[in-house]
């Protein structure tokens, strides 16, 4: 990356509100979103890897536009060394929370998160719903995340792609938490058989972000970006956001006889435009190819 431009580093859950985040070396900056504001950009150059752990990649690797990642090969090996997922910290003595989270209709997932984050890692990967199961030390929370994997039958990992599919046509509050309700309580059925005796469990509160996110009010989404590519813009108006995903109403895909055709709403993965430097856009249209999430078509690639 060049030492003087601004890179984008992607949307952060730090609150009830989105930010998206930017690098220049070691220094960093956010700019807050809000609903119902512009948001638009123009591609500048080549994507480049966004470094491991607030460093700088040592090799200035470029990184391929469809990578959800934005690291190249080390960096990315580099960043997990040092993840919870990884396994690699088993004397860290901090206070861990087990959880289950909902994206949709039979899509719920177990997992951790550390106690001081709070709800931030369940606003990162777009929990419509989640509720707490137990608090303790981390393998405790481990152990029992394999536990209630195994025993309620749900993964630790949903794809975002069936997380998009799913938020445009979701269930009542009601109905939401229900399902969240009826695992919480298949999970406590298993304390004493094989839930560690140093995991607390916590009580049932169901809590719905759907008001967080604004899907609750928004349109649904009809396409997705693929990827972005160098002059390729995505602009229109925020309204929603959920996880790495901003959902922007437009006026049209493309031009000419095309504008005006892919009216609606366009989800865009912020996971795309990390090592991205963008240029500020006002238009309301998207030019980068497109994935069909919705009925809409599908647009292979530039205008």
């Amino acid at each position: 990356m060049a030492g003087g431009e601004w890179w984008c580093a992607g949307v952060r859950w730090p609150g009830d509100v989105p930010e998206l985040g930017w690098v220049r070396g070691r220094d960093r900056r956010v700019s807050v979103l809000a609903y119902g504001a512009g948001l638009g950009f123009r591609v500048v150059g080549e994507r480049h890897c966004v470094g491991a752990r607030g460093n700088v990649c040592p090799l200035g690797a470029l990184v391929p536009g469809r990578s959800t990642g934005g690291r190249c090969a080390e960096c990315a090996r580099l960043d997990r060394v040092h993840s919870v997922a990884a396994d690699t910290m088993m004397d860290d003595p901090r206070t861990y929370r087990v959880y289950l989270a909902w994206f949709g209709p039979g899509l719920v997932k177990v997992g951790i998160t550390g106690e001081e984050r709070g709800a931030a890692r369940l606003r990162e990967q777009g929990a419509v719903v989640f509720g707490w199961l137990g608090r303790g030390p981390l393998m405790a929370a481990r152990r029992t995340e394999e536990v209630l994997r195994a025993a309620l039958g749900v993964p630790d990992r949903i794809p975002y792609a069936r997380k998009r599919a799913e938020r445009g046509r979701l269930p009542g509050p009601d109905e939401r938490a229900a399902e969240v309700a009826e695992l919480y309580g298949r999970a406590a059925e298993l304390e004493g058989r094989g839930w560690p005796e140093s995991l607390e469990r916590l009580p049932l509160e169901v809590v719905d972000q759907a008001g967080i996110f604004g899907i609750d009010r928004s349109p649904a989404p009809v396409r997705s970006v693929r990827e972005l590519v160098d002059g390729g813009v995505v602009a229109g108006r925020l309204v929603a956001a959920a996880g790495p995903d901003l959902h922007l109403a437009v006026d049209g895909v493309g031009g000419g006889e095309a504008a005006g055709a892919g009216a609606g709403v366009v989800v865009l993965d912020t996971r795309l435009i990390t090592g991205r430097q963008l240029t500020a856009v006002t238009d309301s249209d998207v030019r980068v190819p497109l994935i069909d999430i919705g009925g809409g078509g599908v647009q292979g690639g530039l205008f």
